[in-house]
């Protein structure tokens, strides 16, 4: 996956032609500072493009529909240097078509006591001029963004990478395709889901296969290209087995499935045990390997997670984090630190390895096929996020889970997966009770790259309900937001 430079962002800047030819000339000196500030920080992932001063509606206008037009462009920022009349942005935001930052900032950080006077004031009037700014986004009903702060701080900074992240992810969401290998499985509930409205609320744009797509694609691939394949597991991973045979039959699906993906553009894919046909393994190591690349995974047909997994990876495609399909696997109930475990029968993302991945062979019952190679792990430690997107009916939701990833003292002889232990906030009981009161699924995204604002601003963005259950939760009050939601999202329809 490519840096996250590749995506701009239009800084237009606010004036009017009352203040004069040296006062507009001083904002665009200001503005450019500023731009090339935000470019020279590591802390600020992708790229802020310079926009000269707007001081009227038609330049704005101009201004946003360039930022329209630009298929690189993955966001506005606006900032009101001076005051700009927000009846001259009515036109442009009504034809804006990108997610919008709105920064309330000023240029100087500190006020000048001893030299202050009105031509500074009319120079720097952020403070009554993003008021006005901010007036005309809320009268319009706009979903934006607004973050406070000094341009310069470290913290403001980082809450606007947060949300280029967000916004990068509706960028790539409105953009991804997703391949159905077969169906999901049989008689389960929540995998299920209405992939037309999916495509007009998200983007995505989820196309079935038959497995025997894939097939011929997996014994058309030659020994030179397998041997190729084997040589970068042997360079990521260690080697944990005897059996040969079953770790290059997992190369040859996982070359079959990227040339499938490459040719149609695909960037997320589900499997489903259930329907293999004639695939002499379910894909394991194929599949986790994929997903190190960037790829979106989904098992059981979960088409939903898959592309979750596959956005998420892309706002965080800059950082050595880890982000990977998960799934709850059981629960450790001690009353001094509750904790659950999640993992897959075969596909976590050797991302989230706080060790290198051991390449091992074993029976898998389910599937009904030969003994797959897999990668076994332990994850990292850290603070994380859990994430999944499930199909009210009327809507979809978005329910996010803050945990915190615990190192694995034990080990696991009988049960070889690739695993994660993490004590979800505020404690196990609540944060199991409240996502089952909101309907979450037993299949998330784990990501130790994001939190829960930047999950939330991409919500935002793509107008979509949001559900978070951090250190502070409290189950009634959970129950009365999700009454609320229903109440406030029929009327929205």
């Amino acid at each position: 996956m490519t840096s996250l430079k590749k995506y701009k962002f239009y800084f237009l800047v606010g004036s009017q032609d009352l203040y004069g030819a040296d006062v507009l000339r001083r904002v665009d000196e200001d503005a450019r500072t500023m731009v090339d500030g935000f470019n020279a920080d590591a802390a600020i992932p992708c790229t802020v493009v310079f926009h000269p001063v707007v001081r009227n509606s038609e330049e704005i206008y101009r201004a946003v529909m360039e930022a329209n037009n630009d298929p690189a462009c993955a966001g506005v920022i606006t900032w009101m240097h001076t005051f700009s009349p927000s009846k001259m942005w009515i036109r442009g935001f009504q034809a804006l078509q990108k997610p919008l930052l709105h920064v309330n900032t000023q240029f100087n950080r500190d006020i000048p006591w001893d030299s202050i006077d009105m031509d500074f004031m009319n120079l720097n009037q952020s403070a009554h001029g993003d008021r006005e700014h901010g007036f005309i986004a809320a009268r319009m009903r706009l979903r934006q963004k607004v973050i406070s702060g000094w341009w310069k701080d470290g913290r403001f900074r980082r809450r606007m990478a947060g949300w280029m992240r967000a916004a990068v992810g509706a960028y790539e969401s409105r953009r991804l395709r997703v391949l159905r290998i077969g169906d999901n499985m049989r008689d389960v509930a929540v995998t299920e889901g209405d992939k037309v409205e999916a495509q007009i609320k998200f983007g995505w744009q989820v196309d079935a296969y038959g497995v025997e797509d894939i097939i011929r694609l997996v014994d058309s691939v030659t020994d030179r290209e397998i041997d190729a394949q084997m040589d970068e597991y042997r360079r990521l991973y260690t080697m944990d087995t005897e059996n040969i045979e079953s770790v290059r039959y997992q190369a040859r699906e996982e070359v079959a499935l990227k040339k499938f993906m490459e040719k149609k553009k695909f960037g997320a894919f589900h499997t489903n045990f259930e329907d293999l046909q004639q695939l002499r393994q379910l894909p394991g190591l194929a599949a986790q390997d994929l997903m190190r690349q960037g790829y979106g995974f989904g098992a059981e047909g979960d088409w939903k997670v898959a592309a979750l997994c596959r956005i998420m990876k892309a706002m965080t495609a800059d950082l050595d984090c880890g982000t990977a399909f998960m799934e709850d696997y059981t629960y450790n109930f001690d009353p001094a630190c509750g904790m659950n475990m999640g993992s897959h029968m075969l596909e976590v993302c050797p991302s989230v390895a706080c060790e290198k991945p051991k390449i091992q062979v074993h029976p898998l019952s389910i599937g009904n096929r030969e003994d797959p190679a897999r990668l076994v792990f332990k994850a990292k430690a850290g603070p994380a996020v859990l994430a999944t997107i499930i199909d009210m009916g009327d809507r979809f939701r978005m329910i996010v889970n803050d945990v915190e990833c615990q190192k694995q003292e034990h080990q696991m002889p009988k049960l070889p997966v690739a695993a994660v232990l993490w004590k979800p906030l505020p404690s196990l009981e609540i944060s199991a009770e409240a996502w089952i009161y909101a309907g979450g699924a037993h299949h998330s995204v784990l990501s130790y790259g994001l939190t829960d604002e930047e999950l939330r601003d991409f919500a935002e963005i793509m107008d979509v309900e949001y559900i978070h259950i951090g250190k502070e939760a409290d189950i009634h009050q959970l129950r009365k937001e999700l009454t609320w939601n229903d109440l406030v999202w029929k009327l929205k329809k």
